[in-house]
Order: C-alpha cells, then structure tokens, then sequence
C-alpha cells in the first residue's frame, strides 16, 4: 500500500465525496432527476476508483480511509435529505444514521481505550449497503421523473430497514465477542 495522495483512485474519490453537497442541494430543491443522475455518477465512480487502485497498483493509505468516508457521507446525506422532503420516512434516515454512529462510535471507543478494532466489513454490511444503495436510487428515480411503484418501494424501506438493524446488531455482538488484548 502506498503512501501517495495524489492518485487517480484518490481524485476520483475526491470528486464523490464532492458531489455530496451537489446532490443534496438538487434534492433539497426538489431537482431529483438530476439528483439521480448524480447518484449514479457517484456508485460508479466508486466501482472505478476502486478497480483502478488495483489495476494500476494504486491502492493508499489515504485512499483506504476516503472511499468508505465517502461512501457514508453520500449515503446518509441523501437518506437524510430524502426523509426532509418526505421521500422516505424520517424513521428510516434516524434508523441509518444511528447504526453508523454506533459503528463510529464503538471505534473510536475502543481505540480511547486503546483496544483499535480489526475492521473488517460483515457479510451483512455488504448486504445493507447494497440494499441502501438500491433504495436510495430507487427513491430518486420514482420521485424525479414522477414515477408510482408503491409496492416496490415499500418493500425495499423495509428491507434496508432490517438489514440496517442487522448490521449494526452483528457489528455490536461480533465486538463484544472478539478477544481483548
């Protein structure tokens, strides 16, 4: 792993982790359709930065920390900007919003108590964020371009809703369980 800033995966991360504020100000002035389009631009641009810091033997220590902190400011940010003009339920954002903190929170406990956590992403997590994801910019197209399927996005509320529980639960339980130094 490198120690250079300065690299195409990590530009590449930088500009996601820019097109937060972009597209919670398109969805806060209810401009979805290109808060979609800007949605997407960024999943893909993480599936890029990723694949070229190992095709291009890229891969950095800053990088590493950036592209899963942007990520979750992409995802909690559009949850929470959907729940404010009422696109998905406030329940909904408090309950992704809360499930990272705890993680953060947990993290940053143990490492005070100087007992820094192996981060390693459960099978769940990966689950919960592709199901977030999914969600996220399922509720952006049916509302940009005015679109019903009810069913559909009920369904998919609550499967983000029980794999976030899931998640943060598993997290929680597989820390309490791991051995102490």
């Amino acid at each position: 792993m490198s120690n250079a800033l300065v690299t195409l995966p990590n530009l590449i991360t930088l500009a996601r982790l820019c097109a937060v504020p972009a597209a919670i100000w398109l969805i806060l002035h209810h401009r979805l359709d290109l808060a979609f389009g800007v949605f997407v631009g960024a999943g893909l641009s993480d599936a890029v930065d990723g694949w070229l810091a190992r095709v291009l033997n890229a891969r950095s220590a800053l990088g590493a920390l950036l592209d899963p902190v942007a990520d979750k400011a992409l995802l909690v940010s559009v949850y929470v900007a959907l729940a404010g003009i009422g696109v998905l339920p406030d329940w909904l954002a408090i309950l992704v919003v809360f499930r990272d903190l705890v993680i953060v929170g947990g993290v940053l406990l143990l490492w005070v108590l100087g007992q820094p956590p192996a981060i390693r992403p459960l099978w769940i997590s990966k689950l919960n964020t592709l199901v977030q994801l999914a969600l996220a910019a399922l509720a952006l197209f049916l509302a940009g371009f005015r679109l019903q399927a009810d069913a559909l996005l009920l369904a998919m509320i609550w499967a983000v809703a029980t794999t976030t529980a899931a998640s943060g639960i598993a997290y929680v339980v597989s820390t309490l369980r791991r051995p102490r130094a």
